[in-house]
């Protein structure tokens, strides 16, 4: 069986993204051992401008293929964005032109990754198996909702159903996607395979480190730093709030860093740190000295149905954990980690309150069965024989 992955983003570049559909890629070739060939087409690592890996345009290994797509520089705006993705497109339909699978598998946080192997199976005559991670047209919908570009809407909305209904079969990482999802492709065949823990977080120490500099507790924080996490709109009036009581150490990068570095700087707050991304290597040792770690999403409806793959990192690690999330993700930390703080997001105060209750629990918690149920490499072998069926015709 020859297979096609598409994938915006993977290793080495720094992304929720590269981390799941490498794991794929690994799982798939267990499960699948001799009789599959993979080609992985993805681009050049550009998730943040500030961390840029040299990578291999083409790597061979048994029975894989990557090719790695060159893209223009960018700032993470969302026209630099598009523009990026336009490249990464073109390229990939000049690469798929003329050439035969038996099956595509596209993993998509932005619709157009998928309807891009939609348009790469129709052409090649193969099967399709999309991983949906996150709801385009849900985001889209609040951030342009203000915006000139709002008439575009209807055409994405196009976009989302016609994706939806062209695959074999339809992953959602979140179950707090189904709804949306449904209403869109209700005769579609939806499974539910979310992120998970990677091996690199189920074996480590996690305890406190001595190899620290701050005399406060230490709340850490290491993701992406856009809209999405809304970091901008709470962590400076937080700090405020939380001088001589805490520091925040804020790790990674995204559209919204320079927001939320001036409001820091404007501030003068002295309780918090911003440094740039850092590979899981070197993350550990800042999770080590952390009190608590930080989770936030910002207060839109599209964000009460995603289930982000940096909860199950952090969750692993055992340290306490500080959500100012909503909905569904609120929901999975309260089943799945109920030792965590939830809190309503966007509102420092509720944060303070949180992380005050925070400093006087147990500082390492047993979460065992945690690490059990959502083990990376388990949900991805069974999603990978998911997978296999549908390029097989099952």
């Amino acid at each position: 069986m020859r297979i096609l992955v598409l994938s915006f983003y993977y290793p080495p570049d720094l992304s929720a993204g590269s981390f799941r559909i490498k794991a794929l890629v690994d799982a798939l070739q267990i499960e699948g051992g001799q009789s599959i060939q993979i080609e992985v087409i993805s681009s050049q690592p550009s998730r943040y401008h500030s961390y840029q890996p040299i990578a291999a345009e083409y790597e061979e290994h048994d029975r894989l293929r990557i090719h790695r797509i060159a893209l223009p520089a960018h700032q993470n705006g969302m026209v630099d964005q598009a523009k990026a993705y336009g490249v990464f497109a073109k390229s990939v339909w000049s690469e798929t032109n003329g050439k035969r699978w038996d099956l595509v598998v596209a993993t998509s946080s932005r619709l157009m990754t998928a309807a891009l192997g939609a348009q790469v199976a129709k052409q090649t005559g193969a099967r399709l198996y999309l991983d949906i991670r996150d709801l385009f047209t849900d985001t889209m919908s609040g951030i342009l909702a203000d915006s000139a570009l709002r008439h575009l809407m209807p055409a994405f909305l196009w976009l989302e159903k016609k994706t939806l209904n062209t695959a074999d079969r339809v992953n959602v990482v979140s179950e707090g996607f189904l709804p949306h999802v449904k209403l869109i492709a209700p005769s579609q065949t939806y499974r539910t395979f979310t992120n998970g823990i990677d091996d690199q977080f189920l074996t480590p120490d996690f305890t406190k480190s001595t190899n620290h500099n701050h005399d406060l507790p230490l709340v850490v924080y290491a993701g992406n730093m856009g809209e999405g996490q809304g970091l901008h709109k709470i962590v400076p009036e937080a700090a405020h709030l939380l001088r001589g009581i805490a520091c925040f150490r804020l790790i990674g990068d995204g559209s919204c860093r320079e927001k939320l570095k001036k409001a820091v700087s404007e501030s003068n707050l002295s309780n918090v740190e911003i440094l740039d991304p850092l590979p899981r290597n070197e993350l550990f040792e800042h999770y080590r000295q952390a009190d608590v770690l930080f989770i936030h999403l910002n207060d839109q409806p599209a964000f009460r149905k995603v289930l982000p793959s940096k909860f199950f990192e952090c969750v692993a690690t055992g340290k306490p954990i500080l959500a100012g999330v909503a909905g569904y993700p609120a929901e999975f930390l309260r089943t799945n980690a109920p030792d965590a703080e939830v809190f309503s997001p966007c509102d420092s105060v509720e944060l303070v309150a949180a992380l005050r209750r925070l400093l006087v629990s147990p500082r390492i918690i047993n979460r065992t069965s945690f690490k059990e149920s959502f083990s990376r490499e388990s949900i991805m072998l069974k999603m990978a024989r998911d997978v296999l069926d549908i390029g097989s015709g099952k």
